[in-house]
């Protein structure tokens, strides 16, 4: 691993969720919310979110042989079946991550920048999380999000598991587009205003309605 940086803060959020219950359009949301922050601070130039799925490279492969982009049981169990495949030859997957948030991390963008990650296997997410850990000036949080009106996906190892992990934030999208909308705001506001304190990152108080965002108690020192 790459030792310590000393470097602007950095907020890293690995996402995960069953299919359907509203992953990336919350991240379309807080794409939003991001460039009407940093439109309200003239200090901060507006950048759109970074935003990179574990199984970008993956559907490159699956494109080759004659995936077409579906998205049905057989579809998802294909993806997750070949992502398992190389993870197994050669760890593709995490380095390609890795990479990834290396990149971001070392941009030259504002204070506020923020990268999502979507990662569906548990595994892989303490992997991550541990290997970035040590990095002073980067803020590093899980996130599950929940819809009772979807269906858990069961035909695959990756969609599966996807609640068998300790998630730092839970949110719950029962409500309205507006109301994704009212609460990616929240979470991008609170988040801007993290700039270089890692501790006040860690001890991470509710930022909106609990019925909406739960906010997992963090231990103590």
């Amino acid at each position: 691993m790459m030792g310590r940086m000393n470097k602007t803060m950095k907020c890293i959020f690995i996402i995960n969720g069953s299919g359907g219950v509203g992953k990336d359009t919350f991240v379309n949301l807080c794409d939003k919310a991001l460039y009407k922050y940093t439109a309200g601070h003239t200090s901060i130039r507006p950048i759109p979110i970074f935003n990179y799925s574990s199984v970008d490279k993956i559907k490159n492969i699956a494109r080759q042989v004659g995936w077409e982009g579906g998205k049905s049981e057989k579809d998802r169990k294909f993806l997750s079946d070949l992502k398992l495949l190389c993870t197994e030859y050669n760890d593709m997957p995490f380095k390609d991550i890795c990479k990834k948030i290396e990149l971001f991390n070392n941009s030259q963008y504002g204070k506020s920048e923020m990268m999502f990650v979507h990662i569906r296997e548990p595994e892989e997410i303490a992997r991550v999380v541990e290997w970035f850990s040590e990095y002073d000036n980067i803020n590093i949080k899980t996130i599950i999000i929940k819809r009772d009106s979807v269906k858990a996906i069961k035909s695959n190892m990756a969609d599966a598991n996807v609640d068998n992990y300790d998630y730092d934030i839970t949110l719950y999208n029962d409500g309205t587009i507006d109301d994704l909308e009212k609460m990616a705001d929240t979470f991008v506001n609170y988040f801007c205003s993290i700039k270089t304190d890692n501790d006040k990152a860690n001890k991470l108080e509710c930022i909106s309605s609990k019925n909406i965002i739960q906010v997992k108690d963090n231990k103590e020192d």
